[in-house]
């Protein structure tokens, strides 16, 4: 059989239907000791839920010995739609790849953030959500009028004032709301009262100064009930990336090998 793909098995995957990619995104906050637990334990709970889930951890860098975005975008056979070869994590593990390098690198390079979410398609297409988690600078312009609502994982009342500086960037740069969701330590029952309050403040700052409506929650630190729920909002608020036609290839090009780049969680 003849092809104008770079090998047989890409004529066939773009002859295929494809479920869109829901796309989730997140605001990474610096010296955060719940955020990144808080959201890899979301994304678990996604997957139990029949979700397979691919993370971009916008605050890890690509390096040769731990390949991630910045070597998916820069290789050339990956420009002809093969999809991430997961080895079954996206059916068994939750796939973290590094993505600091190529998530600044798409948002310095697209026309817009449809182009950009457009282009990380061809590569998680064989996953149902693609979580990017990222600081307010990397993010905003990945997302700009989009029907995004980025989350915001705060830890109680400790960063009120970095929480708000976060905030007034995504409306400012991107003019999208949020929703904060502040961990609170089961142990600590005392901090509920004290994050209620933080969030009322946040809210009423993001609606006089922002002009923006803010939906808020709390939850309890490693309580499964709690981090259920706030998988399927996040799961509610996610933007979808539909599926892009597989580009042809010249003819009798052989397929380079690369690196196996989902790392389990």
């Amino acid at each position: 059989m003849l092809d104008a793909s770079f090998h047989q098995g890409a004529s066939l995957l773009g002859l295929m239907p494809e479920s869109q990619l829901r796309m989730v995104s997140i605001l990474a906050q610096p010296d955060a000791a719940y955020g990144l637990e808080t959201l890899f334990q979301v994304c678990s709970a996604l997957q139990r839920m029949g979700y397979p889930v691919a993370v971009l951890d916008g605050t890890a860098r690509e390096t040769d010995a731990a390949p991630g975005l910045a070597h998916l975008l820069a290789a050339p056979s990956w420009q002809h739609g093969a999809p991430l070869d997961t080895g079954g994590a996206a059916a068994a593990s939750l796939a973290v790849l590094p993505a600091a390098y190529g998530l600044r690198r798409l948002a310095r390079q697209s026309m817009d953030a449809f182009a950009a979410q457009q282009t990380l398609q061809p590569f998680f297409r064989a996953y149902s959500v693609l979580a990017v988690y990222a600081p307010a600078e990397t993010l905003a312009p990945l997302v700009r009028e989009t029907s995004a609502v980025p989350l915001l994982i705060a830890e109680g009342g400790d960063h009120a004032v970095q929480s708000y500086r976060q905030l007034k960037h995504m409306a400012m740069h991107a003019g999208v709301p949020c929703t904060v969701a502040s961990v609170v330590p089961t142990d600590r029952p005392a901090s509920f009262a004290r994050a209620h309050a933080v969030l009322a403040a946040l809210q009423r700052c993001a609606e006089r100064h922002l002009g923006s409506e803010l939906h808020t929650t709390t939850l309890r630190a490693n309580h499964p009930q709690d981090l259920q729920r706030l998988a399927l909002q996040l799961l509610e608020n996610a933007g979808t990336i539909g599926a892009a036609q597989v580009p042809a290839a010249p003819p009798f090009i052989a397929p380079q090998h690369t690196p196996q780049f989902a790392r389990s969680h």
